[in-house]
């Protein structure tokens, strides 16, 4: 097996719903971030890319036909470079990352390129297709922006409960208050505020040149779901979004509708010379798991067990998790069922709650993050993680 090294990583500021990235096409938005990450390692023969894998979890509007394929055209790689596209769900970027290592491990490719998009403010709406020939009658039309959608009756109706209800079971089941839950979720964006002040996102963050129908483009560069005015008033003022009674999860413990691209280059020791550079991180083990769908955002638990365990690492030998905050109750359900981690290594950054959650994107901006921080620190071992709708869980260990 071949050693694998993230050489680089770049990401897109994060935008609100309808916000600053609402303009812009996912395919548009993928082939930026491919773009801005290749130009960053002039020295690489574009040609040398085996493939791109992209993670998106919707699929069903301007991503569609193959959006991995079409970010590789836009951006303008060579015609013979291929392009793949992954579909976990919110793990999606991150398990684009696994595949593409997984494809360089095992000598199939040198260099590839992996990431993930998602606009969730583009998510077009679907009308489902009778089976009928000539259907008479009203047809339910379906958002595809988050969720559930056009479910298979036979599935148990516990598995395919909202995803919100679902954190709500959580927070029963850990006896996680609401108090905690809100003070976890400002915390975040005190750390993703301050990380912002004191630079720690230059080096990943590549600002994007958002087209108006009149005039020059606006650039869009910093991450816009960020709350440095929140309080713990405001968020006790927030109504439970999912149970009118007795319910602790709200818009504000929870991880909001964003828009944004991420990706990573990815080489073995041939492609490592071919580039020129010293690589940020070096890929070290993986492991995916899968749990009861209703409690998916318990995933990670024992996805970061197993994938520390292939590394031969434990919780003391991490310098950096990065665990994608859906909502603050998932993220504090893991934490109760990780007795023996040190949360002050959580997310240093700020989490999801702050920085924003699109879907297809988010796993390939926490293997970025981790990629960074094992960088500037010149040394340690970090892991990226993500809870996955219908429950599952997948974790990447990276080591410097």
């Amino acid at each position: 097996m071949r050693d694998v090294y993230i050489l680089d990583a770049v990401r897109t500021p994060v935008g609100r719903y309808d916000g600053a990235l609402a303009t812009v096409r996912p395919d548009d938005l993928a082939a930026h971030a491919i773009r801005e990450l290749l130009a960053r390692t002039p020295d690489l023969d574009p040609s040398r890319i085996g493939d791109v894998y992209l993670g998106n979890a919707n699929g069903a509007g301007e991503e569609n036909r193959n959006v991995g394929r079409m970010a590789a055209l836009l951006a303008g790689l060579p015609v013979t470079v291929p392009g793949v596209s992954v579909n976990r769900l919110c793990a999606s970027g991150l398990e684009a990352v696994v595949q593409a290592a997984r494809a360089i491990a095992l000598g199939d490719l040198s260099v590839a390129v992996a990431g993930g998009v998602e606009s969730m403010t583009r998510a077009p709406y679907v009308l489902p297709k009778s089976g009928k020939a000539f259907p008479a009658g009203h047809a339910e039309l379906y958002s595809t922006t988050l969720g559930w959608r056009m479910v298979n009756p036979r599935m148990d109706p516990q598995w395919t409960v909202p995803l919100g209800e679902s954190a709500e079971l959580i927070a029963e089941k850990h006896k996680i208050s609401r108090a905690e839950q809100d003070a976890f979720a400002l915390r975040s964006h005190e750390k993703a505020a301050q990380a912002w002040r004191d630079g720690l996102f230059d080096a990943e963050v590549v600002p994007v040149d958002v087209p108006r129908r009149k005039g020059d483009p606006v650039v869009f560069a910093r991450d816009e779901s960020i709350r440095e005015d929140g309080s713990p008033d405001a968020m006790a003022r927030l109504k439970p979004s999912f149970r009118a009674e007795g319910g602790t999860v709200t818009a504000g413990n929870s991880s909001p509708l964003n828009d944004g691209a991420a990706a990573l280059l990815l080489v073995d020791e041939e492609g490592l010379k071919a580039s020129g550079r010293e690589p940020l991180a070096r890929v070290s083990a993986s492991a995916v798991t899968a749990v009861e769908p209703h409690y998916f955002g318990l995933g990670p638990v024992e996805a970061v067990r197993r994938a520390m365990a292939k590394a031969g690492k434990g919780f003391d030998d991490l310098s950096t998790l990065e665990l994608n905050e859906a909502f603050a109750a998932q993220v504090l359900g893991c934490l109760a069922e990780w007795p023996e981690f040190d949360p002050a290594v959580l997310n240093p950054l700020g989490g999801a709650l702050a920085l924003g959650h699109p879907l297809g994107a988010s796993g390939a901006r926490l293997a970025g993050t981790v990629a960074h921080q094992l960088a500037r620190r010149g040394s340690g071992t970090g892991v990226a993680t993500l809870c996955i709708g219908v429950g599952q869980g997948l974790a990447l260990v990276l080591e410097r």
